[in-house]
């Protein structure tokens, strides 16, 4: 029998694309080409999976164009780039890969609020420019970590793991807030409070957002959650661009409603809001939090165990729906 024919949307580690080869006849995406919907779709059209990194949107349209497609292996946690409901009215399988970046992202999630909350990015820019030439009392003066309030918005995993890092390495109180109110267990486990998600922002020295983005989380944080924020709070996205109202949270930066922010996902990116490349006290990066080489490893070795297992007829090990029946 022929092998099963799937698509590498895009570049990943080679030695991963030779695995799959030993159970697929692969399509690689090896110049790592950003491909428009129609030319995904061309790709897919003789293709019975495909390994996409979640810049691929996978919607009716594309399903439509692709009558063979079965099966879709995210490699990212999130899935909003799949239209699941249409997935599943088709019988298409789709996948993602958590637990694997979980500690990865948390350490990023925290690193980026201590840089936003002590101004380490806005600080190089200044020596960088070579405006350095004294030392004064409340040059580049950001506000502490320790014994803070920090505000977690979305408990799971991730939001769990900054919490204990929180409570347990630097002091700080952890309030949270959550479609669902954690067990007790867990909120002992984590030293956090549940609170409501106004009063989380009214509290908050810090706030962290980590909630899967959907249709109901589509700007969490506007001009009307950002003015409950203390002037002196911080805000950290490492959800998904589109939580944060990046236009709103632009102004509120500029008139310094409050202190400063450290963003590495963006409504839209790769591009990113021109008035947020202008405010000095933002930090960004270029959606990197699970970005180290072991966890990117196990990103993609588990899209493709999600691959193999389909095909092998074991069912996925993370599906992220359940077709009723399948192609």
């Amino acid at each position: 029998m022929s092998k099963p024919r799937i698509l590498v949307a895009r570049a990943i580690f080679p030695d991963i694309v030779d695995r799959l080869r030993e159970h697929f006849d692969v399509e690689a995406n090896t110049d790592d080409v950003i491909w428009t919907p129609q030319e995904l779709a061309a790709r897919l059209a003789d293709k019975d999976g495909v390994l996409t990194t979640g810049s691929q949107r996978i919607d009716a349209a594309l399903l439509a164009a692709a009558p063979r497609l079965k099966v879709c292996a995210n490699m990212a946690v999130g899935y909003n780039n799949f239209d699941v409901d249409a997935m599943t009215a088709a019988g298409v399988q789709g996948t993602n890969t958590p637990d694997v970046l979980t500690e990865t992202t948390a350490d990023f999630g925290f690193a980026l609020l201590m840089a936003t909350a002590r101004r380490m990015t806005e600080s190089e820019h200044y020596l960088r420019a070579g405006k350095w030439t004294k030392w004064s009392y409340d040059m580049f003066a950001g506000s502490d970590i320790h014994g803070s309030t920090l505000g977690i918005i979305g408990m799971g995993r991730i939001g769990q793991g900054i919490a204990k890092r929180g409570a347990h390495g630097f002091g700080m109180k952890v309030v949270y807030h959550n479609r669902s109110r954690l067990s007790a267990e867990l909120e002992a486990e984590c030293k956090a409070t549940y609170v409501g998600k106004d009063e989380l922002l009214r509290i908050a020295d810090h706030v962290v957002l980590v909630v899967p983005y959907t249709p109901a989380s589509h700007h969490t944080i506007g001009a009307a959650e950002l003015a409950l924020m203390k002037p002196t709070a911080t805000l950290v996205n490492i959800a998904r661009g589109g939580i944060v109202d990046d236009a709103a949270l632009a102004v509120a930066l500029r008139e310094r409603r409050i202190a400063a922010a450290g963003l590495d996902v963006f409504e839209g990116e790769p591009s990113v809001h021109p008035d947020l490349l202008t405010v000095p006290n933002v930090v960004l990066t270029p959606h990197i939090a699970s970005a180290t080489v072991p966890t990117r490893r196990a990103m993609a070795n588990l899209a493709a165990d999600n691959l193999i297992a389909f095909f092998d007829g074991r069912g996925p090990l993370t599906p992220v729906n359940q077709p009723a029946t399948l192609r």
